[in-house]
């Protein structure tokens, strides 16, 4: 672990490698798991105002389980979170053809809908963030079915923090991000 900032970050971010391969995996990331994604306080008044434009977008079994649970709801942690369809995919996935797990908020950003691309958790994954009253702790977050992401990003030569710059400037600015880079280059050969 180092310091950058108000920030703790795992060495794995320069360590580990990963490039999504969403012709693997299929988007398990969104439709896997028992929680939805993790939402911090902002974002929350986003969702409320984006709905109705995100909503066409969406399939009907989400739009349902917005309807009944809300555009974001409080988990079992406590911290607040994207609804569920079943208690297992995100309320907010799409599909596509092939079955590939897309985001209907990304997909109305694409489309000129939206101003805001996604939330900033999903953005970031497998990067996840934990803020206390401090610092916040920088993690490299490891999921079986991400395992194609490792191997091709190993394949590729690409590590974590590479693959997720756009989302770590997003989160933490670009001056952030180059101080990251500084510490990588002195860390990683």
């Amino acid at each position: 672990m180092f310091q950058l900032g108000k920030t703790i970050v795992s060495e794995e971010l320069i360590e580990e490698d990963f490039v999504c391969n969403l012709s693997a995996c299929k988007g398990a990331c969104c439709v896997e798991g028992e929680a939805g994604a993790p939402l911090s306080e902002n974002e929350l008044e986003i969702l409320d105002r984006i709905y109705p434009k995100v909503k066409p977008f969406l399939r009907k079994e989400g739009v349902k389980a917005i309807e009944e649970q809300g555009v974001y709801i409080k988990g079992l942690d406590g911290e607040w979170e994207t609804p569920l369809v079943n208690g297992s995919e995100c309320a907010y996935v799409t599909f596509d053809k092939k079955g590939t797990a897309l985001c209907g908020i990304e997909e109305a950003y694409n489309s000129g809908e939206i101003d805001w691309k996604k939330p900033v958790s999903c953005h970031l994954y497998p990067v996840r963030v934990k803020d206390y009253n401090e610092f916040s702790a920088v993690n490299y977050h490891k999921w079986y079915i991400c395992d194609d992401a490792c191997t091709l990003g190993r394949e590729l030569k690409v590590p974590v923090y590479k693959f997720v710059k756009d989302a770590l400037i997003r989160k933490f600015g670009k001056e952030w991000y180059e101080e990251l880079e500084k510490v990588a280059d002195e860390h990683r050969p």
